[in-house]
């Protein structure tokens, strides 16, 4: 009798062992969770966050709206909430405050005044830039003009029209009319607001020339009211167009911003891989026609393509060249520098996990 208790008692005693030591090291019971199979290096995050991005839903969005449609910010634990805005400068408060996590935007002096405050506000990745010879944003004529509007000095007196000053627009419109010896003093500048009511413009004859972006150059050259001119590559060669701007919420949450940039240059390089080689081409037009602005899939074939680095990373010189544009034109706050307003290492991250596009 005595026996059979003291076998009973060892086993209860090696059973509270056991069971004390599992309780001590949980970990060694859970599997650690692994990534995607494009990113299977890169588990996801251990809980869903919400990602708030301001865009306009255009075709340099590509990077954001192929990796929403094909769920590559899914996979990491990312969902994206996309936000509307009237104007770039509402987009650049909302980034500054933590209202907005990533912003679709262009370069503009509010943009590096925000900076200037000690905000960690970023630049962080390329979202358009034009392609030599393919010129998505650019200098137009009017068609009845292109016989007499032949070289940049032939634009002294012209009337030409952007949609804002003191930001890419102003300034891309500069770095024409230098080609002629030009400033804009030398011009009749016209402010029109939006891109459509510049293709009315240009149709009634009120404008001579304007600088437009796609859809509108190809829906004004097939309605026959405007000539793409000369090529970008030709004036603003290495002008950054659009930019992905990563507001403090971001950047103070490394974990999360970094597995952002993976989808997104994921998702670029879909873009470049339907665009450039014409790989799954259909598939990629036919998510940029239901999540883009641009519905015809037949101006797809027809458009000067947006350029966007597989890579992701920005043009350097380019904004280097934007901020001194602002410093001459006394409209910034402080001096802010390149190394300030550009962090590449969200873009590293990624291409150490996806290795350099080929």
């Amino acid at each position: 009798m005595k026996k059979r208790l003291l076998v009973a008692l060892v086993a209860l005693i090696v059973a509270a062992l056991l069971i004390t030591a599992c309780g001590q090291n949980p970990a060694a019971q859970v599997t650690p969770q692994k990534g995607p199979a494009w990113a299977p290096s890169l588990a996801p995050l251990p809980q869903e966050i919400v990602v708030k991005v301001g865009m306009k839903q255009v075709i340099s969005d590509a990077g954001i709206l192929i990796g929403m449609a094909k769920g590559y910010y899914q996979d990491l634990g990312i969902k994206i909430e996309p936000v509307q805005f009237n104007s770039g400068q509402e987009m650049i408060n909302q980034l500054a405050a933590g209202q907005l996590d990533v912003g679709a935007t262009v370069t503009a002096s509010g943009l590096f005044n925000a900076m200037s405050r000690d905000i960690p506000v970023k630049i962080v990745a390329d979202k358009g830039i034009n392609v030599p010879g393919k010129g998505y944003y650019r200098l137009v004529i009017r068609k009845d003009l292109v016989d007499t509007i032949k070289d940049y000095k032939d634009l002294r007196g012209r009337k030409i029209a952007i949609v804002g000053t003191a930001s890419l627009d102003e300034i891309a419109l500069v770095r024409v009319l230098q080609k002629g010896g030009l400033t804009t003093k030398d011009i009749d500048l016209q402010v029109i607001r939006a891109f459509p009511d510049m293709l009315v413009s240009l149709g009634n004859k009120s404008i001579d020339a304007a600088m437009v972006i796609e859809p509108f150059v190809t829906q004004g050259m097939v309605k026959g009211i405007l000539d793409p001119w000369k090529d970008p590559s030709d004036y603003d060669p290495d002008a950054q167009t659009a930019l992905l701007v990563f507001g403090t919420s971001m950047t103070k949450r490394p974990e999360v911003a970094n597995r952002f940039m993976t989808a997104y240059v994921k998702a670029l390089r879909d873009y470049n891989d339907a665009f450039c080689k014409n790989k799954n081409k259909a598939e990629i037009v036919d998510i940029l026609c239901k999540y883009s602005v641009v519905k015809d899939p037949a101006l797809y074939d027809k458009m000067f393509p947006t350029g966007l680095n597989p890579d992701g990373y920005v043009r350097m010189k380019g904004i280097a060249m934007d901020l001194e544009w602002y410093k001459a034109n006394n409209l910034l706050k402080s001096d802010i520098k390149l190394e300030d307003a550009v962090d590449n290492s969200f873009v590293d991250f990624a291409v150490n996990v996806l290795g350099k596009y080929k």
